[in-house]
């Protein structure tokens, strides 16, 4: 598939890295030489550099020859006239990024294709609704459902005391068929696990079940629900102003703000929502807050490190969950092996939502979820592809991939050695970065 992507920032730059090791014909156009000249020595890529609205940029990009073009770059009106151009000169779907709901509104979805924009991506408003799951759901690190919660997979932080630390990966899958665990993150690696492989503490396992055994999932992880209604909100970021708007009603939220000039358009853009000017780093603040009664506590300023460390001062304060926004990719690991509820990367579920549209042309029969160094894709078997000739145990499947469950019609199963897959059955795969593309060729 031919793609290019427009902008590289943050979000275009992660993008054309992914996709370059899924074997894409990736080109990338930015007008930031430099930056480009390091992409292009370090991935399976090729760059353009020139303005992301010139038409004689886009034409040398091969805009009008691409499967598939992505306007990413920080500026919402620049990432519309690119699709336009780009459509109008021959690409077959545009996506663009925007940081204006309105697009989003259902009402101006002709408006918006009629600009020659097919889909809009919003990373901030798909990281606050991250943020609301891991509010509803406290007990898991990541939550996936695929046809309307029939096949759950959950990602899970284990301790010492889980009943199943110790446990041999077959016996568990012996004693407890109704899960399927499809990978595990330990310390800085995620692995496709095998029978003799060991359970240990502080591993983060992912877990494949039906919703009929959530409520034994977490008995056996020695998990707790708790019950979020009051949030500490630090950074009046636009994550954090998407979030109160999503999720007022449901939850109390209260914003601390150090930006003064920020706290004062907060008001008007998060109703009922208390605004506290001041820095949530310091603990006399925090003591002022009652951060002590606190439920949830959801760090989202612009760094990194910041968030992680106000999340771990939290944490002390007793606050039961907490949630980090972490931008540096390198530092989501790090994060993880700390005491951290939930991280939040707006650029990997950006990436989660590109990935659907590669994975299939009709994005309702797809989907996509995109980790650090992992992803997790819904795929439906075509007839005669090679995943529905065999037993799953006889495929002779590559190891760093495992098929989870399935859907077939209304039924929805996990999948052993001994199943096969049918045409028309919608899997669920978990596969380590980079093996995407031998996936699909599996159901294609």
């Amino acid at each position: 598939m031919r793609i290019v992507i427009v902008g590289a920032g943050e979000v275009g730059s992660h993008l054309a890295k992914l996709l370059s090791n899924e074997e894409q014909d990736i080109m990338l156009v930015d007008a930031d030489a430099e930056r480009l000249a390091v992409l292009d020595a370090n991935y399976n890529l090729m760059t353009v550099v020139g303005n992301p609205t010139s038409f004689a940029t886009l034409r040398e990009a091969g805009a009008g020859q691409c499967d598939l073009f992505i306007a990413v770059t920080p500026y919402e009106t620049n990432n519309i006239v690119a699709c336009s151009i780009a459509k109008n000169l021959g690409a077959q779907r545009t996506v663009a990024r925007i940081d204006n709901y309105g697009f989003m509104n259902p009402e101006n979805t002709a408006h918006v294709r009629h600009m020659g924009v097919d889909r809009v991506i919003y990373p901030e408003y798909l990281a606050a609704e991250e943020i609301i799951t891991a509010l509803k759901r406290t007990w898991v690190r990541y939550w996936f459902e695929l046809h309307d919660g029939r096949i759950i997979l959950a990602g899970i932080k284990l301790r010492q005391d889980a009943k199943i630390v110790g446990m041999k990966l077959k016996d568990f899958a012996f004693t407890n068929r109704h899960f399927h665990v499809s990978a595990i993150k330990r310390h800085h690696e995620t692995i496709i696990p095998r029978g003799d492989d060991h359970i240990e503490a502080g591993d983060i396992l992912y877990f494949t079940t039906t919703r009929d055994h959530i409520d034994e999932l977490i008995a056996l992880t020695g998990k707790k629900e708790h019950k979020i209604k009051r949030v500490l909100i630090m950074g009046g970021s636009k994550i954090a102003i998407r979030l109160v708007n999503l999720g007022l009603g449901e939850f109390k939220f209260k914003i601390v703000e150090s930006n003064l000039e920020r706290c004062r358009k907060l008001p008007q853009k998060c109703p009922d929502c208390e605004i506290i000017h001041g820095d949530a780093r310091d603990v006399e603040l925090l003591n002022d807050i009652g951060i002590s009664d606190m439920d949830a506590f959801v760090a989202l300023t612009d760094s990194s490190e910041t968030n992680i460390f106000s999340c771990l001062t939290a944490k002390e304060f007793g606050v039961k969950k907490t949630v980090a926004d972490v931008e540096t990719i390198q530092f989501i690991s790090q994060a993880e092996n700390l005491n951290i509820g939930k991280i939040v990367n707006k650029k990997l579920l950006a990436s989660s939502t590109i990935f659907q549209l590669l994975l299939d042309a009709d994005s309702s029969t797809a989907k996509c979820l995109a980790l650090a160094d992992a992803e997790v894709a819904e795929l439906e078997a075509r007839p005669d592809s090679k995943i529905t000739r065999k037993a799953v145990k006889d495929l002779s499947l590559p190891r760093e991939l495992t098929l989870a469950a399935l859907i077939r019609g209304d039924e929805s199963m996990l999948i052993t050695g001994n199943t096969t897959i049918l045409p028309g059955d919608h899997v669920l795969v978990f596969c380590l970065a980079g093996a995407l593309h031998k996936v699909e060729k599996l159901f294609s």
